[in-house]
């Protein structure tokens, strides 16, 4: 018992002498975090930070009178930008100068094989109209798979040689993994700002208004293409005139271009149908909003027009009267003849889609057509 009690008091002696001694080291001790080790990278602080995602907004602006030809003497204050209904300060402006960043898009399925020699004369086409002298592009090829053919590069004979020597592949067409791969490489160029002029983005696809086995889908495409100010122009394929050119075969039973949808019974399938094919009636821009909102939902009709709509580009169709040079010539004329217009939205906190709404102030508005993209979706933050 004695032995025990005896135990205990050198057990409190010694716990008083740790403490006593570790006392002028705990005063010592510094109140922030301990400094690093050598060699140890410094911790920082985590930041309650809002990441912002639209900093800025884009939009081109094509504008044409009653003859459809374009206007050219417009200047900022001849317009007024509204995002969901507020006005909006333009804070850069500009008439077909900022330099372009291109990525090409091109279906190379086997489906195609009878147009790919037309195809392959269009790189000067592409080079002198729609680059210009300031201008940059990449190329992308597509069938089943999608494949980097070319950086982007300002040399124009590299384009152009890279465009000539296109091979044809598998009869697939991964048509939207190939535009969100092209949105990809787009989004690394210099962004337009209110500060310097930037690039402006622009995704130009040749192919058929189909897609078979992607991952990504249109609503997927589109919205990151309006987040990063990327303008989509489309040049449609046609397998029927693919057909119409091919060797003969036997007959068979006409097939309307791909992408467009069966007209009605009793309705001949011919291409004014697909002309006059509007959605059913419905508003075009009715469908941008819908597939941006739903991303994983689909929406019948043609996709590249659909996605040209919802971006403030075009889509040409190449099955009547107009070839695929005349086409790409058509594209590169409005690239270099329409007005760039950014501003940073006043209400950029506010989730959900923005419509954009540009107009005109001059006396003559009433009689002059303006084309702009339709608006923007704004995810809520990350939690």
């Amino acid at each position: 018992m004695h032995w025990m009690k005896r135990q205990g008091c050198r057990l409190s002696w010694l716990l008083l002498a740790m403490l006593a001694a570790a006392g002028p080291l705990l005063g010592q001790a510094p109140t922030g975090p301990l400094p690093p080790r050598p060699g140890v990278p410094v911790q920082q602080a985590p930041k309650n930070e809002i990441k912002v995602q639209v900093a800025l907004v884009t939009t081109p602006v094509t504008v044409r009178d009653s003859r459809d030809d374009m206007i050219h003497d417009l200047e900022a204050r001849d317009f007024q930008v509204t995002d969901n209904g507020i006005p909006q300060i333009i804070s850069h402006f500009d008439l077909g100068g900022d330099p372009l960043s291109l990525v090409f898009l091109m279906e190379t399925s086997s489906r195609i094989e009878p147009l790919m020699p037309e195809i392959r004369k269009t790189g000067i086409l592409f080079t002198q109209t729609v680059m210009g002298q300031t201008g940059e592009a990449a190329v992308l090829g597509f069938n089943d798979a999608v494949d980097k053919l070319q950086d982007f590069t300002s040399n124009a004979d590299t384009i152009e040689n890279t465009i000539a020597n296109l091979r044809l592949g598998t009869s697939g067409s991964k048509l939207f993994d190939a535009m969100a791969a092209g949105m990809e490489m787009l989004s690394s160029r210099p962004q337009v700002t209110a500060e310097k002029p930037g690039r402006r983005r622009v995704l130009l696809i040749l192919s058929e208004a189909v897609d078979e086995g992607s991952e990504k889908n249109l609503g997927e495409v589109l919205r990151q293409a309006q987040l990063a100010n990327v303008t989509i122009y489309s040049v449609g394929l046609s397998t029927t005139r693919a057909e119409l050119q091919a060797k003969p075969k036997a007959p068979q039973r006409p097939n309307l271009p791909v992408g467009s949808v069966p007209p009605p019974p009793g309705v001949p399938a011919t291409p004014t149908y697909e002309d006059n094919y509007r959605y059913g009636g419905a508003d075009l821009m009715a469908a941008v909003v819908w597939l941006v909102q739903h991303i994983h939902d689909q929406v019948k009709g043609n996709p590249l027009e659909v996605a040209a709509a919802g971006t403030g580009g075009a889509h040409l169709s190449t099955f009547k009267d107009r070839s695929i040079e005349k086409a790409v010539d058509e594209i590169g004329g409005e690239l270099h003849s329409q007005y760039t217009l950014s501003y940073t939205p006043t209400d950029a906190d506010a989730t959900g889609y923005h419509e954009i709404k540009v107009s005109v102030l001059r006396s003559d508005a009433k009689n002059l057509k303006v084309r702009a993209r339709p608006g923007y979706y704004l995810a809520p933050p990350e939690s």
